[in-house]
């Protein structure tokens, strides 16, 4: 069934191609590699001591959604769609397997923190997220349900991320953990 949806979808967006998407979808993609977008945001709140906090949980969660994202990647070794389905991408492409895709992880774990925070300029991310996952699937380098599999496994991340800071920060406040305190 999925592999169907999978198809189904290729072949719709296949019939859209044009040169200015083509361009915007590959634009979209060029800010999620290596992730360079994201290491720019996480150093401008931590550099803020007003999103200090916040940037440390979306630094967290993108650490931690890279972690999960390799480990399935090496485990489940799905093909590439133009690999499988005898397509030219229109770009290069890591040699990793497709499942899930790590854009779309990453932006949907930057998303989730984001989001939960209400943050000014919510907006922006959501662009750069839903274009990171599109341009994904778009330019032949994900199906969808690699690109869906990377936005669920993004947002459990940085809800996960977010829910163990606010235990820890509800113990250190009710004065339950000690830091780097001696014994004596």
């Amino acid at each position: 069934m999925l592999n169907i949806i999978d198809r189904g979808i290729i072949n719709f967006i296949s019939k859209i191609h044009n040169p200015l998407l083509d361009r915007i979808m590959i634009f979209f993609t060029n800010l999620g590699d290596n992730g360079i977008v994201w290491i720019a945001l996480i150093l401008v709140m931590l550099a803020m001591k007003k999103t200090r906090k916040t940037g440390l949980m979306i630094l967290g969660a993108v650490l931690l959604v890279m972690i999960f994202t390799n480990f399935l990647k090496n485990n489940i070794q799905r093909e590439r769609p133009y690999t499988y389905l005898n397509l030219i991408p229109l770009i290069k492409s890591s040699a990793t397997s497709s499942f899930p895709s790590s854009h779309t992880s990453v932006a949907f774990a930057v998303l989730g923190v984001y989001s939960y925070f209400k943050l000014k300029y919510k907006w922006m991310i959501y662009i750069l997220a839903f274009g990171i996952g599109l341009s994904r699937i778009y330019l032949n380098l994900h199906y969808f349900t690699d690109v869906l599999a990377g936005a669920v496994l993004g947002f459990v991340t940085s809800y996960l991320v977010i829910y163990v800071c606010s235990q820890i920060s509800r113990k250190m406040q009710n004065g339950k953990v000690r830091i780097l305190e001696r014994k004596s």
